[in-house]
This record gives structure tokens, C-alpha cells and sequence, in this order.
């Protein structure tokens, strides 16, 4: 009994896009990052296989440069790598952390409370943006596995 190639494709797929998922959701739900903003990411994961979509559907075969495969694939290329750089910023950019452990002091008959000074950090950690990173070489790798295995128009239709 012999395996159809497209099947074992779709499944080493489906489980590296499953391991890249797992790679954001442990950048997000992990309790010493705290916040779920590196699940942004998913939004240019749905973005990013979209232009070369639509370039396919106006293939000319004229030439070997085709405009629209280029343009497809220069703004492809700007959803990747805003992608990357969007986790980066997040760990750059500085965010005002307050702390939650005031201690009071009783001195007679007034009450002071002293609180530790805020703290400033990125908006999410550095352990998260390399997760983030992680998970998005594997979903983008997934995402042209898929159109590298599923490319060839000459695929057969027949039924198992």
C-alpha cells in the first residue's frame, strides 16, 4: 500500500504550524511574561500568503519577469518582516511597570505607605520576543512549505 506524496506533505505541515503555534501561545500564556500583545503576530500570518495569492490568479506567461509576482512578492516580503520586527519593538519599547506591593509603616498615629519605585521595561519580555521569533520561522516556513508542496497545477484529482 503505497502513501500519496500530497498527504505526508499536509501532514509535516499541519505539525509544523502546529509547533509554531504552540511556540506563540508559550509566548503569551506563560505566567513570568504575562500579557498576550506577542499574539499580534497572527495577523500577519493571515496576511502574508494573500498577495501571492491574487498575483497567481493574473499569471502572464509572457516573459520571465512577471510585474505582478514581483510586486506580490516585494509586499510579502514587508509583511515578513514587520512580522519579526514587530516583537522586537515590543521589547524595546519602554513601558511604565508599577508595583503592586505597597508596605505600610506604622509610626504612632499616622499610617505611611511606601511603594517600590515603578520599574520600566518592554512591553513584553525578552524570553517572549524569542518565542514569538521562534514561532514565526516556523509559520512562515509552513506557509511556503505549503506553496512549494501544493504549487504544481499538474496535481492529480483522482479519488483514493
Amino acid at each position: 500500500m503505497s502513501s500519496n506524496p500530497s498527504i505526508k506533505a499536509l501532514v509535516a505541515l499541519a505539525f509544523s504550524g502546529s509547533i509554531g503555534l504552540l511556540f506563540l501561545f508559550l509566548a503569551c500564556a506563560l505566567p513570568q511574561f504575562g500579557n498576550w500583545y506577542p499574539f499580534t503576530v497572527i495577523v500577519f500570518y493571515l496576511l502574508s500568503p494573500i498577495p501571492t495569492l491574487i498575483s497567481r490568479r493574473y499569471n502572464d506567461d509572457g516573459g520571465s519577469s512577471n510585474p505582478c509576482k514581483e510586486i506580490a512578492l516585494f509586499i510579502t516580503t514587508g509583511i515578513v518582516v514587520s512580522a519579526f520586527a514587530l516583537p522586537i519593538v515590543f521589547t524595546r519599547v519602554p513601558y511604565v511597570v508599577t508595583p503592586h506591593n505597597a508596605t505600610a509603616i506604622d509610626v504612632g498615629p499616622e499610617i505611611t505607605t511606601t511603594m517600590a519605585p515603578p520599574v520600566v521595561e518592554g512591553i513584553i519580555k525578552g524570553g517572549a520576543c524569542g518565542l514569538v521569533i521562534t514561532a514565526n520561522a516556523m509559520m512562515f516556513l509552513t506557509i511556503a512549505g505549503f506553496f512549494y508542496a501544493f504549487d504544481s497545477d499538474d496535481m492529480e484529482y483522482s479519488v483514493w
